[in-house]
């Protein structure tokens, strides 16, 4: 059985702990802690974890196998780093740290360890859909890839979501797929602002685009629709020589009535990523259960990930192409 310790129990932290415990086998919430402490107690309690005062103090438990980072952003390299010093693996929910030098220096610990502790939560990665796409422009059948369409609407946002958020919390995943995708770094991103949404504020730049330029010649382009109120769509199609691949409409029924058609769409990332969610958290239990490296999204790909935010926030601000330079890729990173 392993133990695992939970930091942050908002949304996705509650999420994560009703999966480990009533979703995926061989795992037990043991301690959960939250800088609202009552909020904790209450979690805890009705899984029969403990609670710790802190971070620090969950990290050092004797009785936590393996810790879940889902709290604030700006905190995430504390606890990542202090789970790396304590030898313990790490499943960090993205980002993997608010800036790209705290992300750096998690690869510095890591390199520094001989090891991989950390797993980043880009869970698309393991949808079946993306993993399909993935595999069809990988075998070759359709020529090589030329561009990609990807499109990233959700019904609205809270009040608390900023312009800014648009490339950190959302386009964030695009820059993952697109590395993913094609096994490529990114170059280069241009932002674009179209008409207004007339439901965006003055300061909110909804809609947004992106443009992607992967350094192998490959172009992505990323809407981003903060305010779509008919549900939450994620899209996807990737143009080649030989033809196109893209993500289906929808995973459930075609209703067709009346002289019209209907389907399902979803309305937030719970219900759209709830398969790759369990799918991400099983693979990296079997790891930890083996004791072996984590083969899911590395420290390097949050890396990555946020030096491409901050060219995206550069490109929205300055309304110019902004480069993506990074630093040279540690050997523990590079495929075997």
């Amino acid at each position: 059985m392993i133990n695992v310790g939970v930091i942050g129990v908002g949304a996705i932290g509650r999420d994560h702990v009703r999966r480990l415990t009533h979703v995926l086998a061989g795992v037990r919430v043991s301690a959960v802690t939250d800088v609202d402490l009552d909020r904790a107690g209450a979690v805890a309690g009705g899984v029969g974890a403990g609670v710790a005062r802190t971070g620090a103090e969950l990290i050092a438990d004797p009785g936590v196998d393996a810790v879940v980072v889902t709290s604030w952003g700006a905190t995430h390299a504390e606890y990542v780093l202090a789970a790396i010093a304590a030898g313990k693996p790490v499943f960090c929910e993205k980002p993997l740290a608010a800036t790209s030098a705290d992300c750096s220096a998690i690869l510095d610990a890591e390199v520094g360890a001989g090891r991989r502790f950390v797993q980043v939560g880009f869970m698309r990665r393991y949808d079946p859909a993306y993993r399909s796409l993935r595999s069809t422009v990988a075998g070759g059948s359709l020529g090589a890839p030329l561009l990609m369409h990807a499109a990233h609407r959700n019904m609205s946002l809270p009040a608390h979501f900023t312009g800014d958020m648009l490339i950190t919390d959302s386009a964030v995943h695009e820059f993952d797929l697109a590395r993913w995708l094609f096994s490529d770094e990114i170059a280069a991103v241009t932002a674009l602002t179209p008409r207004r949404n007339r439901r965006a504020s003055d300061d909110f730049p909804d809609p947004l685009v992106l443009l992607v330029e992967m350094a192998g010649g490959i172009l992505v382009d990323v809407e981003i629709l903060a305010n779509a109120r008919f549900g939450y769509d994620i899209r996807g199609e990737v143009v080649c020589e030989d033809g196109t691949v893209a993500l289906s409409e929808s995973a459930g029924v075609v209703v067709k009535r009346s002289g019209s058609y209907a389907g399902p769409v979803p309305t937030d990332w719970r219900e759209r990523f709830a398969e790759a969610f369990d799918a991400e958290f099983r693979s990296w239990l079997d790891t930890v259960a083996a004791g072996a490296q984590p083969t899911g999204p590395s420290a390097w790909d949050g890396y990555a990930a946020a030096v491409c935010t901050d060219a995206g926030l550069t490109a929205l601000h300055s309304r110019a192409r902004a480069e993506v330079t990074l630093r040279e890729r540690p050997d523990l990173y590079k495929p075997a």
